[in-house]
């Protein structure tokens, strides 16, 4: 569909990322130069606030500030977990949201956010073409999970993956300087794919890491990780362990679920949480000693101190091509990566059908782990050293980051 003119529109959904703005920074920026789009909108809170009529207009925005988004963690302009209804059962969301796109003639649609997104991005590019409106649609990934299926990354993965390695690298100075017997237990995001724990072995490849690691994609034996950590505490006398929140046991159980219930989120997913403390439980059941849970939650996904330049400028410029693309026609893609190759590091962008993005799940391969949660193969270092390389933050004032302040004005309902 080319040459469509009209508004564009941004919405970002799901958990925030250190560079997600810098996706959006790559959007707004991008769309207020193409001649095609007549203004350009962001959506408060995703999908909730097209729904409730609720924009914020970019073009009132100084360029120096959308562009500080680059280094501004989180979701500028809000986001959200919000589950569209299926449209064969209850169409009435998706009435609502084509009857918002033709009043303010939304042209270009783009949405930022990782499978779930992808998914609503899908059905909403459907249901408009069955409709008859013309928009085009693009997916700009983004997860810190690197799930997302089809490209080699996602952007957000390679920042928070640093943080991870470096808070091992740090938290290991302090676990291994006393002269008594420790256990620490870290916990790390990551529901089905462990691609975030595994970014612990780039510490342990630096000689600082955890003594064993577990991810979601093998099932976790109570006892023979009882019986490998007293293994490490008979050699060492102390432990460090990374395990993914989303660790399960054969019988399909995450660890908090063995001591109670979970609740679950918007999309049916449970909410997650608690594996370190529970683990930690378990250990002080078996040995005497000193044991410390420590949960990174949401510091992993928002320590845009330790972003990657490799991840900041992948994110920016998947932003630019998802608009690039969509003012010569293209709809119904998101915008990924192939890699060419690691040494040295060379990707190439390409737009994915979302079909093939959406609700899908890319783990980590099981090749790649080490049995008894011996950590990571060569593969994975030589996979993910590249993606977080350099350093590229925020500017500082008194010793602070100076992160984006935008005026946030609102668009006038029609």
């Amino acid at each position: 569909m080319k040459n469509l003119k009209g508004a564009a529109l941004l919405g970002q959904s799901g958990g925030p990322t250190s560079v997600i703005n810098a996706s959006a920074a790559g959007v707004f920026t991008e769309a207020l130069k193409q001649e095609n789009i007549t203004e350009v909108y962001g959506a408060v809170h995703g999908i909730r606030g097209i729904l409730n009529e609720e924009f914020y207009d970019m073009g009132q925005e100084d360029l120096d500030e959308l562009l500080r988004l680059k280094n501004t963690p989180s979701s500028s302009i809000g986001s959200v977990r919000y589950k569209l209804k299926n449209p064969k059962k209850d169409a009435s969301e998706y009435d609502r949201l084509l009857e918002v796109f033709r009043k303010y003639n939304i042209r270009y649609f783009f949405y930022n956010g990782g499978n779930d997104s992808m998914d609503t991005c899908n059905k909403i590019s459907k249901y408009f073409k069955n409709a008859g409106w013309d928009c085009n649609v693009m997916g700009v990934p983004k997860t810190i999970d690197n799930d997302l299926n089809i490209t080699d990354h996602s952007p957000g993965y390679g920042s928070a993956a640093k943080y991870v390695a470096t808070s091992f690298m740090e938290l290991y100075q302090d676990a291994m300087v006393y002269d008594i017997p420790q256990v620490t237990i870290v916990e790390v995001m990551g529901r089905n794919a462990g691609w975030l724990v595994a970014a612990s072995a780039l510490a342990s490849y630096k000689g600082a890491g955890p003594d064993l690691t577990y991810l979601p994609e093998v099932a976790f034996d109570t006892e023979e990780f009882l019986e490998d950590l007293k293994a490490v505490l008979d050699a060492k006398g102390k432990a460090i362990v990374a395990i993914s929140e989303g660790v399960k046991t054969k019988e399909g159980k995450y660890l908090p679920e063995l001591f109670g219930e979970l609740k679950t989120d918007a999309f049916g997913h449970a909410q997650l949480g608690g594996a370190a403390q529970a683990l930690a439980d378990e250990v002080k059941n078996h040995f005497d000693l000193k044991v410390r849970a420590i949960e990174f939650s949401l510091l992993q996904r928002s320590a845009a101190h330790l972003a990657s330049k490799v991840d900041v400028k992948e994110a920016f410029e998947v932003g630019k091509r998802a608009v690039k693309a969509a003012v010569t026609g293209a709809t119904d893609r998101m915008i990924g990566f192939e890699r060419v190759s690691s040494n040295p590091y060379k990707i190439k962008y390409k737009r994915i059908p979302l079909t093939k993005a959406a609700n899908t799940e890319q783990k980590v391969p099981l090749e790649w782990i080490k049995p008894r949660g011996q950590g990571l193969t060569q593969e994975f270092i030589d996979y993910a050293l590249p993606l977080i390389q350099g350093d590229d933050k925020a500017k500082l004032e008194d010793g602070l980051p100076r992160f984006a302040k935008l005026k946030k004005v609102r668009v006038a309902k029609k």
